[in-house]
């Protein structure tokens, strides 16, 4: 008997390990869904948003670097699932969406809740179809996730509510054929890499995560060239660890060291990353880059040699040719800059630093001595969470004082929106990692403004009983907004937030709540939190006030931030 529609894409799922789906079950994808209630070794997870469900598979695509999945029904269930497929495109993560559509005869005929698939997954999908008839199956399918995994991307597979249930003509298994390419530059063009950074006396390195296979060469690129390296964000898990060579990262969320170490430099080898702040790379420098995709290279800065490759092949390739650096002064002026900038963090992280540098005059102006550092709230974090934790942060403020403050060392990993930047993806995507790894420690960095926007899939955490544990820097504020108004001289308005108790919330929902509010409870909270079976929410209260000061800060951002100050304090003229 030949295999229905839906059992041939559930089939061929099962056979490429994906174990859970996720989605909101409705309509067009009934026959889907109960293709996989009857399959084993692979699960439905019901999520409350399809937002949430995409973030989730982008995290499970992110952390196994297989095929992530996620459903959406016709229309709007469709439509939800868009900003986490976003975030999955932008962060080259295979994610495979399988959609629901109107009866095929209804197609085009403005029928209830249609929405056109194709189009409007136009700019995020490297791959869209609709299935119009069974003997389409499996081409369409196998089409699918070869450009979801060879692009790295989305591919978005329409199926409509009538197609599911009806049998192939020629049923067949399926046939994928994903083994990869690793490539390299020609002689010719490493050669010229090669004159170009032995001419130059300071050699700078830009990791990015496109280089994470390919630590033992990155470090030894470091080692021979005596060069100070620069982490993005991504490049923390890999990169930070037992490196010492690293002076973390630049940008906004960076410091003083990694800036000086770009400007310094007269040569910048970039490795593995599409970094994407032109104010912050250096001018007047020669510029080598090696990255796989070539649409890469020379688009953030203009480079010298552009090297498309595999970043491990290539340095493989590269690193006989270059000659040894025996003068560490670049480096070691990098590394003494950025052990007395982490002094000074860690300064800032203590929960008594406030009232030393203080006393009580603070207290007085603003009543805010109980109010908790965010810096000592993700440095505590740092201190209890277990050597293979998973870290999520939300963007924003959140992911600044992961950044700074968490270290990923040992087996840890870090995943977030950080190429879409969007909010409200650290819990969904703490959720799939939760999945994906049952018997490790998953640590959310959440914003209460990102909480907030998905709050409904904590259901999610508690249905499925995943013991996540989420810490919630709550400022009541958007932060990150709040300090851009500043920077730019506008008094902060709009980012206010009301929030409830989300330990009160947390705990009406069935998870174990436990909010903070004095900075004497800090470490005992954050110790019992990840102490606690299952799944734990802490509400941290953190001071609004604290300032992320970037890591080569202007002197029009600090006019501009004591404007504002001015004009937050001064009555505005409605008043």
């Amino acid at each position: 008997m030949a295999r229905t529609v839906a059992h041939v894409i559930v089939d061929a799922l099962k056979d490429l390990g994906v174990r859970h789906v996720f989605g909101v079950v409705g309509d067009a994808l009934n026959p889907l869904t109960e293709a996989i209630r009857t399959t084993d070794d692979l699960s439905w997870v019901g999520c409350r948003h399809e937002e949430a469900a995409a973030f989730a598979a982008g995290a499970q695509s992110q952390l196994s670097g297989t095929l992530g999945v996620c459903m959406g029904t016709v229309g709007p269930g469709s439509v939800h699932l868009l900003n986490g497929l976003y975030d999955a495109a932008k962060s080259h993560a295979p994610v495979l969406a399988i959609c629901g559509q109107v009866p095929l005869a209804e197609i085009g005929s403005d029928y209830f809740q249609e929405v056109d698939n194709d189009l409007l997954f136009r700019d995020v999908a490297v791959y869209r179809a609709t299935v119009t008839s069974p003997d389409q199956m499996p081409r369409m399918l196998e089409s699918a996730v070869r450009a979801a995994i060879s692009q790295g991307g989305v591919a978005v597979l329409t199926v409509p509510g009538d197609l599911g249930d009806r049998e192939l003509t020629e049923d067949r298994p399926t046939r994928f054929a994903l083994d990869r390419a690793v490539t390299r530059p020609d002689d010719p063009a490493l050669a010229e890499a090669a004159e170009l950074l032995n001419a130059a006396s300071r050699v700078t390195l830009l990791v990015g995560r496109g280089a994470r296979d390919a630590r033992t060469e990155v470090l030894g690129a470091a080692e021979l060239l005596s060069a100070p390296m620069v982490l993005t964000l991504k490049a923390k898990e890999g990169f930070e660890d037992d490196n010492a060579y690293q002076v973390g990262q630049t940008g906004l969320i960076g410091n003083p060291a990694a800036s000086h170490a770009l400007d310094r430099g007269d040569a910048l080898l970039m490795l593995g990353t599409d970094f994407p702040y032109r104010d912050w790379y250096p001018k007047d420098c020669k510029v080598v880059q090696i990255d796989t995709r070539e649409e890469h290279l020379g688009r953030r800065v203009p480079v010298d040699v552009g090297l498309a490759g595999d970043v491990g092949a290539t340095l493989r390739a590269l690193l006989p040719l270059l000659n040894r650096v025996p003068d560490r002064t670049h480096l070691d002026d990098a590394r003494d800059r950025f052990t007395r900038w982490e002094e000074g963090q860690q300064r800032l992280a203590d929960p008594a630093h406030e009232h030393r540098w203080t006393g009580k005059l603070r207290a007085a102006l603003d009543n805010r001595d109980h109010e908790i550092r965010p810096e000592a709230l993700a440095a505590a974090v740092d201190r209890y969470a277990d050597e293979d934790a998973v870290f999520t942060s939300d963007t924003g403020m959140a992911t600044v004082w992961l950044s700074r403050f968490v270290t990923m060392r040992g087996d840890r990993r870090l995943i977030g929106s950080y190429n879409l930047g969007s909010m409200a993806n650290a819990m969904p995507q703490a959720l799939g990692a939760q999945l994906w790894a049952p018997d490790r420690q998953i640590v959310a960095f959440c914003g209460d403004g990102g909480l907030s926007m998905l709050l409904g899939d904590l259901m999610t955490i508690k249905t499925y009983r995943l013991p996540v544990k989420l810490v919630v820097f709550d400022n009541r504020r958007l932060g990150m907004v709040k300090l851009e108004q500043e920077q730019a001289g506008l008094p902060e308005f709009g980012t206010e937030l009301d929030n409830p108790d989300f330990a009160a919330v947390a705990t009406a929902l069935g998870l174990t709540g436990i909010r903070v509010t004095d900075p004497d409870d800090l470490h005992d909270s954050v110790r019992r939190a990840f102490e606690t079976p299952g799944p734990v929410l802490l509400d941290v209260l953190t001071n609004p006030e604290e300032v992320a000061v970037p890591g080569k800060p202007t002197v029009s951002q600090g006019w501009g931030y004591a404007i504002a100050k001015v004009k937050e304090i001064l009555p505005s003229r409605e008043s």
